[in-house]
């Protein structure tokens, strides 16, 4: 495991310059163009755990052959990569799992130095993009590896994390994911130390997950922007991985951005028949509420993952297909962009909603010390 270093920007013979379009775009512009010209991030997809189930020797290659061709068709430009431990890892090796992840993503970049770049802050993701690399965001989700051992987190920092939240569904011992809801539980006291100490490193906190009892307790103290890396509108839809219009306003007010989840079971309430359409209606109403300068795309395209994962002598029953067929991974990412001007979206506000916001977010403050 190395330390990386944020390396000078360099002007490559041959590399792809990404077009980007004026602020104010002349004329008529097809959604497909709009697409792909403008910055696409997508702030939560677990494809570590798939590349991590190969062994260490396949993982340049298989993220090379398997994921890339989908982020490049996708058109996504910035992918923050979150570190999930599963639960056959905690708590004893949370840790070493953790770094394995970590270790994963090293290698990914290091193997594919031509398509994609590590990012550490703003300025990297910048020259990435210039040089038609995709930027890669390491992210830490609910952070078992970490404990209570608020101290670990300059150590993280070290090795490229520059976005972490405290809890999944239950229970840690920083604070409790939004399936403990019921408890009314705050951050711990080491919570708040996290919080304080991702704050003073550039880490930034990402309430995805957290209960809303501990959604409330961070936008409390809370000094620097919000995060939210895939979370929808319980307006919408009444489940307790959704956030409220209190909440939505909340974040924004921090100057964050809430990061739209795909996942059909958090859009509506059968979400066997879950549309496209009502994915665009989650994205507008969060507009609506937090304004069109705080609202992101964290599309949590688990299906992909999971197909990854699962032998073939088994089957998964995680999640819901979509009754739109296309949108389960990066590739659809497009059509989203399509239902949102079908809809009548602003051109200039899509291009927000697909990266603008994220991309502004982390160019002022990923990896930026307090």
């Amino acid at each position: 495991m190395r330390a990386i270093v944020a390396a000078e920007p360099s002007a490559r013979p041959g590399t792809r310059v990404q077009e980007r379009l004026p602020p104010v775009a002349s004329g008529r512009v097809s959604s497909h163009e709009l697409h792909h010209r403008a910055v696409v991030a997508d702030a939560h997809n677990d494809l570590l755990l798939a590349v991590t189930a190969r062994p260490p020797r396949r993982w340049a290659g298989f993220f090379r052959e398997r994921w890339l061709p989908q982020l490049r068709e996708g058109g996504v430009d910035l992918q923050v990569l979150p570190v999930f431990v599963e639960d056959d890892f905690r708590p004893e090796g949370a840790l070493r799992e953790t770094l394995r992840m970590i270790e994963c993503a090293h290698t990914i970049a290091e193997g594919n130095a031509d398509e994609v770049r590590l990012c550490l802050d703003g300025a990297g993701i910048d020259a990435a993009l210039t040089e038609g690399r995709i930027a890669l965001v390491l992210a830490l989700e609910s952070a078992p590896g970490i404990d209570a051992n608020v101290e670990l987190f300059p150590t993280l920092h070290r090795l490229g994390v520059r976005i972490a939240s405290l809890a999944h569904w239950g229970r840690t011992p920083l604070a409790d994911g939004s399936g403990e809801d019921a408890t009314g539980s705050r951050l711990t006291a080491a919570g708040v130390e996290a919080l304080a100490e991702m704050e003073r490193l550039g880490i930034l906190f990402d309430v995805s997950h957290l209960s809303a009892s501990g959604v409330a307790h961070v936008l409390e103290p809370a000094t620097r922007p919000v995060l939210a890396t895939h979370s929808s509108a319980r307006a919408l839809r009444d489940h307790h991985r959704n956030l409220t219009d209190a909440q939505l306003r909340g974040i924004a007010a921090t100057g964050g951005t809430v990061c739209v989840n795909f996942l059909p079971e958090f859009l509506a309430d059968d979400p066997a028949a879950c549309t496209l359409d009502r994915l665009v209606d989650h994205i507008t109403h969060i507009t609506g509420v937090a304004g069109a300068d705080h609202v992101g795309l964290g599309p949590d395209f688990v299906q992909e993952v999971v197909g990854d994962i699962t032998p073939p002598c088994c089957e998964s029953d995680y999640g819901f297909p979509w009754s739109r067929p296309g949108i389960e991974g990066p590739r659809g990412l497009p059509l989203v962009t399509e239902a949102l001007l079908s809809r009548g979206v602003p051109g200039a506000t899509v291009r927000k909603i697909l990266g603008g916001n994220v991309l502004d977010l982390f160019r002022k403050e990923l990896g930026r010390p307090n």
